[in-house]
């Protein structure tokens, strides 16, 4: 607010005698009442307002001022002195200049080295502008003094003078800038006018509004435009102090926390902590500026960074901390890939890379497309099931480098722990982030391609369930905002393509399974095998095994014998290995320069692989009547499965083999029932039911076997039995039997029909209800294999057996009863027991 202590005690030199004292009451009413000239030179001020009786030190440095101040002072030192209205203009006109202003006395002339003077001026009275008389050399004008007016209220007046002291003391002592003399020399002056005058010249206020206060002609209006002024100013100083003691409050704990830093800087030193501490931290400083982050992971961030600058190394909470620093930082927040989308291109790859799989190419091609142009969309969840070795996990390859994105595989298999998948709080030793996170941050980028393998594998135990966990990871509607337990931050996993897989698909929980999108991939025929074998297995094993493309042959005859006699698969995992036993050999004949290159023909298949494993068993095993060709489905593809009977002299028991589940009993009893209803519709005795035990078995005994679908195989080898009609050895079915003798659909119906062609199987009986499922097989799968579609059994029976019979049912099942040592007829046919009871 007010000018410095030179401001109140002005010396005319360096000598304080010659100091000017403030102005009394008397002196300040004598300058009131001094004579005014009718004409007075007038000296334009810039940025302040000379107040009566006040003592302003100015600088004058405009030609017009120099020549004015150099006469007047050489005269009788009187001159008027205005302020003009814009501070900035170099040369005012009169209309620039206020119509107020000051009669002041110039008490000192001092030269400047620059050319420039200095003068020291007293206000004495104030005067209005009627009009200028002249403008050169500058201006001068004619002018009526103001005179004061002498009546006013003494005791309010003197209300406001006390409050003006107080208030102005007030503010020197908040002020840091004003010496507290000031206080002093405000207390001691007595003279209301001169008062209030020197307070509103050092009110660091506008020009306008000083310009307001000197042209004001009561005193006590003034006096109260001069108290608004000073409240207003202490209330800016009171919030000036408050919020330099906060500032002072928090530079005071920075200093603090510094000087502690530093002492601690120097205990560190003497153990040998510093350098690698502080650099350390520097450099995560260093990292978390260069990361794009968003604002609540910035917040999160910076806090620990602070945390960790305070920690000591030594403790366990500063490797925590710094732990989770990394993660943060190491996790790929806002990097993303661009996506290829290049959907000729893509299709190529997928093609270049597998063979076949129609339908899983289809849906990458039309995602790829939607994503092409919409720029933006959420990635699907793919769920690709089928057996093993069919090319699911290495489809994820292709797909991933058809988009050019970054590819992690995820093996879910024997996972139990929820905290694998959501990871482990903080607060556990050794914590760590799910699997998802660590794969993201092994990707380096947000968008990449995560194969879930084995999902079906997943367990469940007292540790939680993983599979449960995953719901959040893989719904579109919630990845968004995925939250591991260890980061506790919101991550998007909305741009990440997840394709999971599987071979058993009911293994899979239902609100799981809901959330993918689920893509078959079936077993190959032996055509397809071959041509993969051709094109991706052949050369693949050759450059792994150190061969050149022209040092190894296989022909399509011993590619076949491969596939035919060495493997027996849906897949070709086992198909690959045994190339590459193949490649083995040669490889090392070559390495020991016993041959150059091989060209391997049908007939020098077991050289490398020894003699053939498997072989069609079918004619062999249906030769005899009782043996029933079926289709299986299993988690590895379809199979072949044969349905044996055999009967014995008993009591008519039924007795059941080969670890069947209950369902596959109940398909059993079914078929015996219907066949009993039936027997004298294919001529078997009924004596054959009671007294010849029979016996169902189904080879392969260790592995365990269920489902309603050997019904009809059931039915047909029970018929072959009893009837002695052998069934046809090139004849495979599958189908549910009712008591009514309906066959009723079923499943696997793909993977059943390719395991019949690998098997050597010319014909197939399926139910009519399944003809559906046979027209999604390309057709090429089926050239070769003839589709039968039945809706009852008789049709079946009809078919599968042959008309020639091995035994007569009668001979065959003829029981000799003896009776007084003689044959009986019983219900009509010679020598056969017909009610299950010994007949005497």
């Amino acid at each position: 607010m007010f000018m410095t202590e030179e401001r109140l005690w002005l010396t005319a030199d360096d000598d304080p005698e010659q100091s000017i004292p403030l102005p009394t009451a008397d002196e300040e009413k004598e300058m009131s009442m001094a004579e005014v000239p009718d004409v007075l030179p007038v000296l334009a001020l810039r940025n302040t307002v000379l107040f009566p009786g006040v003592v302003l030190p100015i600088t004058v440095g405009r030609d017009a001022s120099l020549n004015l101040v150099k006469d007047a002072f050489a005269d009788d030192r009187l001159i008027g002195v205005v302020a003009q209205k814009n501070p900035d203009l170099e040369n005012p006109g009169q209309e620039d200049l206020y119509d107020y202003g000051t009669v002041a006395t110039i008490l000192k002339l001092i030269k400047m080295p620059d050319g420039s003077k200095s003068i020291v001026i007293q206000g004495k009275r104030r005067f209005k502008v009627l009009e200028y008389v002249e403008t050169e050399p500058y201006f001068k004008a004619r002018v009526e003094p103001v005179n004061e007016l002498q009546k006013y209220d003494s005791i309010a007046l003197t209300a406001r003078i006390r409050s003006i002291k107080e208030l102005a003391i007030q503010i020197v002592n908040m002020s840091p800038n004003l010496p507290s003399e000031a206080a002093f020399a405000i207390q001691n002056i007595d003279s209301p006018t001169f008062l209030i005058h020197f307070i509103a010249s050092n009110l660091q206020i506008d020009v306008d509004d000083k310009q307001e206060l000197l042209e004001s002609i009561p005193l006590v209006d003034r006096a109260d435009l001069v108290m608004n002024h000073l409240d207003r100013e202490l209330q800016v100083l009171q919030l000036s102090e408050e919020i330099r003691s906060r500032v002072k409050t928090d530079v005071d704990r920075q200093q603090r926390e510094y000087l502690l830093r530093q002492q601690l800087k120097a205990i560190q030193d003497e153990l040998g902590e510093t350098d690698s501490v502080t650099g350390d931290i520097n450099e995560l400083r260093e990292r978390a500026d260069e990361k794009e982050l968003p604002e609540e992971v910035r917040k999160t961030l910076d806090k620990e960074l602070e945390k960790l600058g305070r920690s000591n190394p030594a403790s366990p909470d500063y490797a925590v901390t710094r732990n989770y620093i990394d993660w943060i930082l190491d996790l790929p927040w806002a990097e993303y890939s661009d996506d290829h989308l290049d959907i000729v291109l893509a299709e190529k790859v997928l093609n270049e890379d597998h063979f076949g799989l129609e339908a899983v190419k289809k849906r990458v091609l039309e995602y790829l497309a939607v994503l092409k142009l919409t720029g933006d969309m959420k990635a699907p969840i793919l769920c690709f099931y089928g057996p093993p070795g069919v090319g699911k996990t290495s489809l994820g390859k292709s797909i991933a480098r058809a988009l050019d994105r970054k590819f992690v595989r995820m093996s879910l298999g024997g996972v139990r722990d929820e905290a694998e998948i959501r990871g482990h709080r903080r607060t556990y030793v050794g914590a760590l982030p799910g699997r998802i996170l660590q794969s993201l941050k092994k990707a380096g980028t947000g968008n990449p391609v995560i194969m879930l393998d084995e999902i079906d594998k997943l367990g469940a135990d007292f540790r939680g369930d993983p599979s449960s966990a995953l719901l959040e990871v893989l719904d579109p509607e919630q990845n968004f905002a995925f939250n591991d337990h260890y980061l506790e931050l919101d991550y998007d996993l909305s741009k990440v393509l997840f394709i999971a897989t599987a071979n058993f698909l009911d293994r899979i929980p239902g609100p799981l399974r809901d959330r993918m999108e689920l893509i078959e991939i079936n077993g190959y025929t032996q055509e397809e095998k071959l041509a993969i074998a051709k094109q991706y297995l052949v050369p693949r094993q050759k450059k792994r095994n150190g061969l050149k493309p022209d040092q190894l042959k296989i022909s399509d005859s011993a590619l076949g014998l491969m596939i035919d006699g060495y493997t027996r698969e849906s897949g070709v995992r086992q198909l690959e290995r045994t190339i590459g036993t193949v490649a083995r050999g040669v490889a090392k004949k070559v390495a020991v320069e016993e041959i150059e290159k091989e060209n391997i023909r049908k007939d020098e298949v077991d050289n490398y692989l020894g003699a053939r494993k498997y072989t069609s068993e079918i004619a062999q095993r249906t030769q005899v009547p009782g043996v029933a060709t079926g289709l299986a489905w299993t988690p590895v593809g379809g199979e072949i499965l044969f349905i044996e009977a055999s009967v014995s002299r008993g009591s008519g028991k039924l007795i059941l083999t080969g670890q069947l589940g209950d369902i596959m009993k109940e398909s059993a009893q079914a078929a015996l029932s219907y066949l009993k209803a039936k027997a004298g519709d294919f001529g078997i005795p009924q004596q054959a039911f009671s007294h010849w035990d029979l016996h169902v078995h189904v080879p392969a005994g260790a592995v365990p076997k269920d489902g309603p679908s050997a019904g009809v195989a059931m039915l047909t080898a029970l018929t072959s039995i009893y009837t002695q009609r052998r069934v046809k050895h090139t004849l495979a079915m599958t189908g549910e039997i009712t008591l009514r003798g309906l066959v009723l659909p079923v499943g696997g119906i793909k993977e059943k029909v390719l395991a019949a062609k690998r098997a050597g199987i010319k014909r197939v009986l399926l139910p009519d209800q399944n003809k559906k499922d046979v027209l999604e097989i390309d057709s090429d799968v089926l050239k070769g294999l003839t589709v039968s579609y039945v809706k009852r059994a008789d049709q079946v029976l009809k078919t599968a057996l042959q008309r020639a019979k091995a035994n007569d049912p009668a001979e065959y099942f003829y029981v000799p009863a003896e009776r007084d040592g003689k044959k009986k007829k019983v219900d009509g046919v010679p020598g056969l027991i017909g009610t299950g009871a010994t007949v005497n």
